[in-house]
């Protein structure tokens, strides 16, 4: 019999592969043709007034980090709370576990004055 570590390695190559040819493949036969009108910044149909490049403050990214934790969060407790009657003590302790690390890090956040828009 085969060794079954031949066919995860077979997997990765052909999943490694796969992307590269294909993007390859489209920066070989894309249409290369720029122009000035191409090269332009657009906005939703509106010509561009002033310069494009702004910075955004990284507390948008923040918040959007956090509400991200925490809606995974609702992922991973919904089935716990769905068998919640039907889980055994240790894991029933398991979840509560969970629960109060990610109430740290919400305390942790809060602290930090990363959910707050002033």
């Amino acid at each position: 019999m085969q060794n079954p570590w031949i066919y995860i390695g077979l997997f990765v190559l052909v999943g490694m592969f796969i992307p590269i040819a294909a993007i390859a493949i489209a920066a070989f036969l894309g249409p290369k043709k720029p122009n000035a009108i191409k090269q332009s910044t657009y906005e939703c149909g509106i010509e561009t007034v002033g310069d494009s490049w702004i910075q955004f403050k990284a507390q948008y990214y923040i918040f959007a980090l956090v509400f991200l934790v925490f809606d995974v969060e609702t992922v991973f407790l919904f089935p716990w709370a769905v068998a919640l009657n039907k889980l055994p003590l240790f894991a029933v302790f398991e979840g509560i576990i969970f629960i109060l690390i990610l109430l740290a890090g919400l305390v942790y956040a809060w602290k930090k004055g990363m959910l707050e828009w002033a």
